[in-house]
């Protein structure tokens, strides 16, 4: 977590799954980055599925990886190598969406001469 946060300093909030409800993880964030952990939790008397506030976002961007055939399986023997390629999907998945939109950018400049 100390390396996340070096290398994104602007993060606030983190949404972390209710497993992950440790008071003293949740303290030491706060104490060392300022950083709030919001732990989502499972309505306890809601049976059957339902949605969660944010998981939605942590599943979307699962779903997103697991396209990626070499993420889809672990094929990999070092844990550095898959995370190298969840990198290099994450880094396509960005590349995708920057150039959707330069090219809706262009189409509404053409539109408008």
């Amino acid at each position: 977590l100390s390396a996340l946060f070096l290398m994104m300093n602007t993060i606030q909030k983190i949404w972390a799954d209710g497993a992950d409800n440790s008071t003293s993880l949740i303290e030491w964030a706060k104490q060392q980055f300022g950083c709030i952990i919001e732990v989502v939790k499972k309505n306890k008397i809601a049976q059957g599925f339902h949605v969660l506030p944010r998981r939605w976002v942590v599943e979307r961007t699962f779903a997103w990886l697991g396209r990626y055939r070499r993420l889809n399986r672990d094929y990999e023997r070092k844990p550095t190598s898959s995370e190298g390629h969840v990198y290099l999907a994450s880094v396509r998945l960005m590349l995708r969406r920057i150039h959707k939109e330069r090219l809706l950018l262009e189409d509404n400049l053409l539109q408008a001469t």
